[in-house]
């Protein structure tokens, strides 16, 4: 069964009028972890299309970003799309129903973090609207600035492309320190402990341009300590 399936099914199972958002109450066990996921990154993506202004931006084209979508699920995926842009909940609210499912600072919020991201720079553009949002949206996750940055320096162009803030440790970290943490994002972005911890198979792929980037980081870093 798809991912999409078990959205639909569960979006399917709210009672008429309830906002989409009181999906999370139900898939708070592991095994349905993955479809709140989906749900939130599709949910807040939708929000966040409106805090750019650019309401027109080809949706499918976004989430194919982070997800796989099938020609026949696409469907699907805009219906979940549109019920959360029509919702006049605000972000806030989906962004603390998310965290409360997983738990303040877990792993899968800096994933779902990074998914927005994907779908943020989908177009080509940052827009400072999207900075403010995403920024807010993190601090609700309970994730640390230091996280935010980290994330954030693998996507924005105009960041700062220092290979430290890319691993997350200080310029000045001992080279065992920096080690250590090169290796801890490896093994976190493969595949099977993301599964683990909730993030569907549909959306692994995104875990390529994030080692690519993690790579790259410890290689200039070992190249200007050499």
């Amino acid at each position: 069964m798809s991912i999409w399936t078990r959205i639909t099914a569960a979006v399917a199972s709210l009672a008429q009028g309830a906002p989409l958002f009181d999906v999370f109450a139900q898939l708070r066990s592991p095994p349905e972890r993955s479809v709140g996921f989906t749900i939130a990154v599709i949910a807040l993506g939708a929000k966040m299309a409106k805090a750019d202004g650019q309401v027109t931006r080809d949706e499918v084209t976004a989430f194919r970003e982070v997800f796989q979508i099938a020609q026949a699920d696409e469907a699907g995926a805009a219906r979940v799309f549109n019920l959360a842009r029509q919702d006049v909940t605000g972000f806030e609210d989906y962004a603390t129903r998310a965290r409360d499912m997983f738990g303040a600072g877990h792993e899968a919020l800096q994933d779902l973090l990074e998914g927005l991201f994907h779908i943020a720079l989908a177009d080509g553009m940052y827009h400072p609207n999207e900075d403010t949002f995403l920024q807010r949206v993190a601090s609700i996750f309970g994730l640390s600035e230091r996280d935010f940055r980290q994330i954030r320096s693998r996507f924005v162009p105009d960041a700062d492309a220092d290979p430290y803030a890319v691993l997350g440790v200080e310029p000045d970290a001992p080279m065992e320190e920096v080690r250590a943490a090169w290796r801890a994002l490896v093994r976190e972005s493969h595949p099977d402990q993301m599964i683990a911890r909730g993030v569907p198979k549909e959306a692994v792929k995104m875990a390529e341009k994030r080692m690519i980037a993690i790579n790259r980081a410890w290689e200039e870093i070992q190249g200007a300590r050499n």
